[in-house]
């Protein structure tokens, strides 16, 4: 068979994700606060991009895309952001807003400030306080006051190595290679750091947390030396052991324990830690007597226009390279306000749909949480559960009954005993944690019988799933309990 060149035509189909395309997905699975930072950025980037402060009614600014003229900043004013989402541009269903309530939210603190001769309260300053001091911090001030020279060098690395809950998780002979000092030095400034405040600071291991602290308060004798020595049998309620290797009486143990009981096993913790970034939400729901209304966080935001009249005025007699670009920019802009208002509109659509299938939560709590998947919620509002998906990660909704990630209200379902309906796990889960918290230290739950009760509640449950449920929510076994009630007396 002779082989020979030839050419063949094909025609074929792919998906092809276009860089705007790409940017446009980025957008939809940003928070709110990751998108300020995006727009920011986008802001210095975009010379024909001005913003506005954001505010609680408006989204983002709305452009023709057509180079020529500015359009009015009355009229750029006067678009409210509800009737954005609510138009019929087939991208987001009607929401039934009542523009007259009051706002949803205060973005700042004069909104919630009334005028002069009301009776609101004034401004609370103390909610502008600084950030409470770091363990760190309040270690370091008292380094200063104790050491000096190579003392407060050798006892600066040891505050270092610090964690936030006052442990020194260190080797000491590789700290004292490390600074090329002895490490004799190196244990006698750590006996010093030992004794700062608070008292357990310090300590390399939970015995040794608590041993500093029973020697500042005076009760670190051989008895009690013993007991925090065998702290694994105080933690598994062997008291007959203990009394035997402590050589105590009933008496005797009781009040060591008790004593136990009053030392802190992680010190560090009454400090606060690393600066911590406030949760915003993305979102508010609040109940009208129309329904619920559904309403986008854009106090965070900046409301972005497209500045066509610098852009008439750079274009002008400009060169056909400066042109282009310019127009390159125009289109940039137009694409990101167009980019921004159909991610408001896929999250309130979103929104609205987890609002519709979980208004059980919303009106009576927890309890009647109904299960929801992804694959629900997209085919209600005719999307792919990768769009749902991205809309849910790392985003907050605020409503009466506190501060919820949208992930938050899927989760899988138990089925009922009677009837064709189910319950959602988190329902479950609230349910197990109400019977645990309200038994008695001598009648203590086991999973079988937790397991049995939620069966004559209806819920077909098994006992390895109220194990895994429990553990989720960080309760011990039943052992563990009745231990720990037994501790506490």
């Amino acid at each position: 068979m002779a082989l020979g060149p030839r050419l063949d035509l094909r025609q074929s189909q792919s998906l092809v994700m276009t860089p705007q395309l790409q940017q446009a997905i980025k957008l939809l699975a940003l928070s709110n606060l990751e998108l300020e930072a995006y727009l920011a950025e986008a802001l210095e980037g975009n010379p024909l991009l001005d913003a506005t402060a954001g505010d609680s009614d408006g989204s983002a600014g709305d452009a023709d895309g057509e180079p020529g003229g500015e359009a009015p900043a009355t009229e750029a004013a006067s678009l409210d952001a509800d009737q954005a989402l609510s138009s019929d541009n087939g991208t987001a269903n009607d929401l039934d807003v009542d523009l007259t309530a009051d706002s949803f939210h205060h973005d700042s603190a004069s909104d919630s400030v009334g005028v002069s001769g009301s009776d609101s309260e004034g401004i609370d300053f103390d909610s502008f306080a600084g950030e409470d001091e770091t363990l760190h911090g309040h270690l370091l001030a008292q380094v200063g006051e104790r050491f000096s020279g190579l003392e407060a060098m050798v006892a600066e690395q040891i505050v270092a190595l610090i964690d936030e809950t006052g442990y020194l998780r260190a080797d000491l002979a590789e700290l004292a290679q490390r600074l090329g000092v002895p490490l004799a030095l190196v244990e006698t400034i750590l006996a010093g750091v030992q004794c700062f405040d608070p008292s357990g600071v310090g300590g390399r291991d939970l015995a040794e947390c608590i041993a500093i602290q029973a020697r500042e308060a005076d009760r670190y004798d051989p008895a009690m030396a013993t007991m925090i020595a065998h702290l694994e049998l105080v933690a598994k309620g062997a008291f007959p052991q203990l009394k035997r290797i402590c050589g105590v009486d009933d008496e005797d143990l009781a009040d060591m324990i008790r004593e136990l009981r009053n030392y802190d096993p992680k010190p560090g913790l009454k400090f606060g830690g690393d600066a911590s970034q406030a949760v915003v939400p993305d979102l508010y729901i609040r109940r009208t007597a129309q329904g619920w209304a559904v309403e986008i966080n854009s106090g965070t935001l900046p409301r972005l226009l497209v500045n066509r009249r610098y852009y008439t005025e750079l274009a002008t007699g400009a060169a056909a390279k400066s042109k282009a670009w310019l127009s390159e920019q125009l289109a940039s802009a137009n694409w990101l306000v167009r980019a921004l208002d159909q991610r408001q509109r896929t999250i309130v659509k979103v929104a609205s749909a987890i609002v519709k299938q979980q208004e059980g939560f919303f009106l009576h709590g927890v309890a009647h949480m109904r299960p929801l998947t992804l694959r629900q919620v997209a085919e209600e509002i005719g999307m792919h559960e990768s769009t749902v998906s991205r809309v849910t990660s790392n985003k907050y909704l605020s409503c009466p009954r506190g501060l919820f990630e949208l992930k938050y209200f899927f989760s899988s379902g138990i089925s009922a005993t009677e009837g064709d309906g189910a319950v959602s796990s988190e329902s479950i889960k609230s349910r197990i944690k109400a019977m645990i918290e309200a038994e008695d230290g001598k009648a203590i739950l086991s999973d079988e019988t937790i397991a049995q009760k939620l069966s004559a509640e209806g819920h077909d449950i098994a006992r390895r799933t109220v194990v895994k449920y429990r553990e989720a929510m960080g309760y011990g076994s039943s052992v563990q309990r009745r231990r720990q009630k037994a501790l506490a007396g």
